[in-house]
């Protein structure tokens, strides 16, 4: 029997890592278009950061397959900018540099759709405060998709090249292969609360956030992540109690968990076998 429990309410998104091939090519996409800096940059990985906050480890893995099409993994990473001005900033550069595939009014957010040099998948947004959140009674929210007023994003640009400070990743969005499965690990065991959910696809949180997790199986993927994409997702949570009581419901639960060697956390597997690392808020 599984200790019950919910992740502080003041868990939220940590890194993302990806598998790439062409280190070079993705890392300056990260910068140039998103606008992102590089940093601890090596001849086998890159580190992208919005000021000192590391939001997208690359990792170089050129021998590595493309991710097939039955893959789990990656829908996509969700960089969350502090404005309605960052992200008319976000859009000019997205037009001038690269290729916008998609906008959408989500309601709650407002929000730009691309992908980069290897295909993964990327939104950029701002939210709209949370006193205009349509939330409901039992804390769920009613995520919407709208035509975005894309003429008023642009105009409220103010010509910055880089992201500002306080960018973070705001959510990500996993392809799963089972929604009954992924709501009795991520809600059941982990401990996010349901959100939001439509046809195909659960969004979960930590705390009164619209959603840290989308979970979809819109494309009918079956297959574990192998080939490039995502490697693994990182989540913060505030303190040791959460984190100890979090590992001990996923043990409880029958899933592996090991300790991380480069700081406070462990890593695991989601039912897709999608690696994720939960770590200790960083004090400092």
């Amino acid at each position: 029997m599984t200790t019950q429990g919910t992740l502080p309410a003041t868990t939220r998104m940590g890194r993302v890592s990806l598998r790439v091939s062409d280190l070079e090519r993705v890392a300056r996409f990260y910068e140039d278009v998103l606008g992102l800096e590089a940093r601890a940059v090596g001849d086998d990985r890159a580190v992208l950061a919005a000021g000192e906050t590391p939001l997208v480890v690359l990792q170089r893995e050129s021998e590595a397959r493309p991710r097939e099409n039955d893959e789990t993994g990656l829908f996509h990473t969700a960089l969350l900018v502090p404005s309605r001005a960052a992200l008319g900033d976000a859009l000019e550069r997205i037009e001038r540099r690269w290729r916008l595939e998609g906008t959408a009014d989500h309601v709650v957010s407002e929000a730009l759709y691309l992908s980069d040099p290897e295909g993964n998948g990327i939104e950029i947004y701002r939210d709209r405060p949370r006193e205009e959140w349509p939330v409901a009674d039992d804390g769920t929210v009613a995520i919407g998709t709208e035509p975005l007023d894309v003429e008023g994003v642009r105009s409220a640009g103010r010509g910055r090249d880089g992201v500002p400070g306080g960018t973070t990743v705001g959510h990500v969005h996993l392809e799963v292969s089972s929604l009954s499965l992924a709501r009795a690990f991520y809600v059941d065991t982990v401990g996010f609360g349901l959100k939001h959910r439509v046809d195909g696809a659960l969004f979960v949180a930590a705390g009164g956030y619209h959603h840290h997790l989308g979970l979809n199986v819109w494309r009918r993927r079956s297959a574990p992540p192998k080939g490039r994409g995502l490697e693994r997702v990182e989540f913060v949570v505030p303190d040791e109690d959460g984190l100890a009581a979090l590992r001990t419901r996923l043990e409880e639960a029958g899933h592996a968990t090991s300790s991380v060697r480069d700081g406070d956390g462990f890593e695991t597997t989601d039912p897709d076998g999608i690696g994720l690392r939960f770590r200790r808020d960083d004090p400092n």
